[in-house]
């Protein structure tokens, strides 16, 4: 058992294929859940069920994130990375961030039909919506559901911009959607491409795409016609850091044409997670892990400034900037996520067409 500042982080049983160690109270619950092996078994399935969404189109007030408006089909997410700053989210729904938030998933089974409603109101001003913003749109629920292709029909249907952020490989699935976007420069895809080390890709992002698969992805991405950025994200200190130029070259080599990154995150409940993770896979590592991210946060473990929680500051911030900056520059990277869709192309629903307002009174 390890003691870090106000965290006890304890030595416990790892589910295969699950990011998270633990099912603890969300800041909202007066109580701690916890999974009992004996009945749930070590490895809880996996349930998705359908909810009715009353809203579809998030607006963005941050300014240091590059997109006014997204949409997130899911919530929750099976890929399980212990890092995500999306587990907060599911303490809204009295749900644990924890192994909840990728064991228990809603899909919103109405979002095009919504999406489309939106587009259609008289007031609505085109801007590139983003999907992925918060829970992966092409997690492997989606196989099965297919709530985002349903949403890049709606979408190619008006010809309205989207950006999508990714690190599941079934992307490729709709290629001949997005070609035909991107031919008229309404579409772009950014790959997350975290570590091209199996094995800490096996225990930190359990269900989500192996490196190669993502690589492959960007592949056949750029090979369509549609512009892909790479996502360094979360570059973690002495963990995964030292891949940063790897990961860029192999990016580059497949085709990408942009690339960013965003230094750790760990606001709410994620860094106890993360602490917990960390002392559990990499005990040896994991203060030297954590006092480089102090370091890089002004003392603190988060720092949720804007203009500071994407990249930090201090010694080891800096040295990243610049490591990226000349990585870029060499292999030929634009710098920052795709901006600048088209939106001179769309066309609003009409009056009467299906999933409009009209309709839904007969």
């Amino acid at each position: 058992m390890a003691d870090d500042g106000d965290i006890i982080v304890r030595q416990r049983s790892v589910r295969k294929g699950r990011g998270a160690l633990s099912n603890g109270a969300s800041r909202f619950q007066p109580h701690r859940v916890e999974w009992d092996d004996g009945i749930c078994g070590p490895t809880p399935v996996t349930e998705c069920r359908a909810v009715t969404a009353r809203s579809i189109i998030s607006r963005n007030q941050s300014p240091d994130i590059p997109f006014l408006q997204s949409i997130n089909p899911y919530q929750g997410c099976e890929h399980g990375c212990v890092y995500c700053y999306a587990r907060p989210t599911h303490a809204y729904l009295d749900l644990s961030p924890g192994v909840d938030f990728e064991t228990r998933l809603t899909y919103k089974r109405n979002a095009a039909g919504l999406l489309e409603r939106e587009l259609a109101k008289p007031g609505y001003r085109c801007s590139s919506i983003t999907l992925g913003a918060n829970t992966d749109p092409y997690q492997p629920v989606e196989k099965e559901h297919r709530i985002t292709r349903q949403l890049l029909e709606v979408l190619q249907r008006h010809r309205h911009p989207v950006a999508i952020i990714t690190k599941g490989a079934l992307v490729i699935r709709d290629i001949d959607l997005l070609a035909e976007m991107a031919a008229d420069g309404l579409c772009s895809v950014a790959i997350s491409v975290t570590t091209l080390d199996a094995q800490l890709k096996r225990l930190m992002e359990p269900r989500a795409a192996s490196a190669n698969a993502r690589l492959a992805a960007i592949e056949a991405l750029a090979a369509a016609g549609i512009p892909v950025n790479v996502l360094v994200a979360p570059v973690i200190p002495a963990l995964n850091d030292s891949e940063l130029e790897a990961i860029l070259q192999r990016a580059s080599e497949a085709g990408a044409g942009s690339a960013a990154y965003i230094l750790l995150r760990l606001p709410l409940e994620v860094r106890e997670l993360f602490f917990e993770w960390l002392h559990q896979h990499y005990p040896l590592r994991a203060e030297h892990v954590i006092s480089l991210l102090r370091q890089s946060r002004g003392g603190e473990d988060y720092d949720s400034r804007f203009g500071h929680r994407m990249r930090g500051t201090g010694t080891f911030a800096d040295l990243l900037s610049q490591r990226f900056a000349l990585a870029c520059k060499r292999l030929g990277l634009a710098q920052g996520e795709a901006t600048g869709a088209r939106t001179d192309l769309f066309r609003p629903p009409r009056p009467g067409t299906a999933g409009s307002p009209q309709i839904d009174l007969f």
